[in-house]
């Protein structure tokens, strides 16, 4: 399945990293830019969430919220969260259901079966959970376009 620009966003829950249930229901009323990564704790992700966690002032202005998802446990990602000071939800997804469900999910993450992971990818999100912009990346190395986001969630009212 793939989220679509345009359309409601699925609802999910996921646990976050202090094991506390999360819904897509509870960022309804901000503009949320939900941003899956495949795995804490390696570099292409640090650099990315640290990214995100950089421009929070940014995102503040723009009223808008970040929220980290990745396969990885809520232990994992609660060591990573606090290592690198992010000051946002990360999500579990152990299971890869939300991943699976938004289009983000490698089956064969490196070209490793039964390795799998989250994609790299970003969905805007409006104050009513509809996708406003949406950017999926097969290459784990690749980072979303950081300006192009911001500038996304300025068109949002």
């Amino acid at each position: 399945m793939s989220v679509e620009v345009g359309k409601k966003a699925p609802e999910f829950k996921a646990l976050d990293s202090n094991l506390k249930e999360k819904t897509l229901a509870d960022y309804k009323g901000k503009k949320t830019v939900l941003a899956f990564f495949p795995g804490a704790f390696t570099s292409v992700c640090t650099k990315e969430m640290c990214t995100f966690r950089d421009s929070m002032a940014n995102f503040n202005k723009l009223n808008a919220t970040v929220v980290g998802i990745s396969v990885d446990q809520p232990f994992s990602l609660a060591e990573f969260g606090k290592q690198n000071k992010l000051t946002f939800d990360l999500l579990s997804d152990p299971e890869r259901k939300i991943s699976k469900e938004y289009g983000a999910l490698h089956e064969k993450f490196l070209d490793k079966p039964g390795l799998t992971a989250s994609k790299r990818a970003v969905f805007v999100l409006d104050r009513d959970g509809v996708v406003r912009y949406k950017w999926v990346s097969d290459n784990p190395g690749v980072e979303p376009d950081y300006k192009l986001i911001e500038s996304e969630l300025a068109k949002l009212n």
